[in-house]
């Protein structure tokens, strides 16, 4: 796997400060699985760019249960992250490590200085937008009830290799693209279906049946 922070972050190319002028500053961090990099109501002490592994984003109740948002993988960008920066306010989520993680942690400074690269900050809005239809197609599955219950019985009953687009998917279940997207790339994290271009090969139905029937319960 490649993990040359400039070929998984291109704008880091046009970045000034670089990267290279930056040195051991921007030296890259290991962590193990399930560290905490950032807490709900903390201030942002840096901004993560992930050069191997994956940080779970997510908000937490005071009686313990919790709401996944999104995950930030080699090549993405952390929305949580980039909003507290850009407001100087507290983060609104936590972000966990999944798995042992390879990372760069920028400096809010520095982060700031970047925003002045016309590339770099044309990435950062992006995202925004890529992460607003991922949260809102989140707020649909919350407000109409287990999204991940329907994906699971719509999968049943096809066979195990099936023709499908995640567009297709999700017209099928009156949501967006984005949300079905995350959904089986959780199945598959689980070991449920296996994913490819326009095709969904289920590898345990049991496991799908056993989510999709707890929607009749």
């Amino acid at each position: 796997m490649n993990t040359d922070p400039v070929t998984l972050y291109p704008a880091l190319a046009h970045v000034v400060p670089s990267l290279h002028a930056l040195g051991p500053a921007v030296a890259p961090m290991v962590v193990a699985a399930n560290t905490v990099l950032f807490s709900e109501s903390a201030a942002c002490q840096g901004f993560p760019l992930v050069l191997e592994g994956e940080i779970k984003v997510s908000r937490h109740a005071g009686d313990g249960r919790s709401l996944e948002l999104y995950r930030v993988v080699p090549g993405e960008l952390c929305l949580v992250s980039s909003a507290s920066l850009f407001r100087s306010a507290p983060l609104m989520a936590r972000g966990i490590s999944t798995r042992p993680t390879r990372l760069l942690m920028i400096t809010p400074s520095i982060f700031v200085q970047w925003l002045e690269t016309p590339v770099f900050r044309n990435d950062v809005l992006g995202l925004f937008a890529e992460r607003m239809a991922d949260l809102t197609g989140l707020i649909d599955a919350v407000a109409f009830q287990r999204l991940d219950q329907r994906l699971a019985a719509t999968l049943l009953g096809r066979g195990q290799s099936l023709a499908l687009t995640h567009q297709q998917l999700a017209n099928e279940l009156g949501t967006v693209r984005e949300m079905v997207s995350r959904l089986l790339r959780r199945f598959e994290r689980e070991g449920w279906v296996e994913l490819a271009r326009e095709h969904i090969h289920i590898v345990d139905s049991k496991a799908l049946r056993a989510v999709a029937e707890t929607q009749a319960g």
